[in-house]
């Protein structure tokens, strides 16, 4: 398997799995480097390209969970804290391919706010001030583009979330939204 082509085509999900679960921006940076690191040594271990995506979600997923279990070691967080270490479902983790194409489908100013937000890890605060915008204004604006990010998945399928509002499951409506 080519590194850089498995690199290429799953940099942007895993930054935005790490995004969704890492709120520091440069632990986010840091943790997607140690993740390209292991998938390069390690590439040859995965058997087939279909194993191939889940194989990389459960090296981010298992580098996020060394990441909370220093961070305890080092600063004394309760175990309790650790919410992601519950294990991810591979269907759940399918829909990270979904959201670059979705936030491409969305108007061009909505698109380009959730890349850098959600996708570059660019603050809020400072994303509004290269604008010129008050941070109260790009707020809003960022929940508006999520909101119509909400609605594309929620056209494409039928999506199960917990107490928290988190997807544990979806369910495609169609076919021909399996692969988005």
């Amino acid at each position: 398997m080519d590194f850089e082509k498995i690199w290429l085509d799953y940099q942007a999900s895993l930054k935005a799995f790490l995004h969704s679960r890492i709120s520091n921006r440069d632990d986010v940076d840091d943790l997607l480097q140690n993740i390209m690191i292991k998938i390069y040594e390690k590439r040859h271990s995965v058997k087939s390209e279909s194993s191939l995506k889940s194989w990389l979600f459960q090296v981010a997923n298992n580098t996020i969970i060394d990441h909370y279990r220093k961070k305890q070691k080092e600063e004394g967080i309760k175990a309790s804290d650790l919410w992601q270490e519950e294990a991810q479902t591979d269907s759940v983790l399918n829909l990270a391919d979904c959201i670059h194409p979705f936030i491409l489908a969305l108007p061009s100013q909505s698109a380009k706010l959730l890349t850098e937000i959600d996708i570059n890890g660019q603050s809020q605060k400072e994303y509004a001030a290269s604008l010129g915008l008050s941070y109260s204004t790009l707020k809003s604006r960022v929940q508006k583009a999520r909101n119509q990010l909400r609605i594309l998945f929620e056209d494409c399928c039928y999506l199960y979330l917990d107490a928290n509002g988190s997807i544990i499951d979806y369910e495609p409506k169609s076919d021909n939204c399996n692969n988005c």
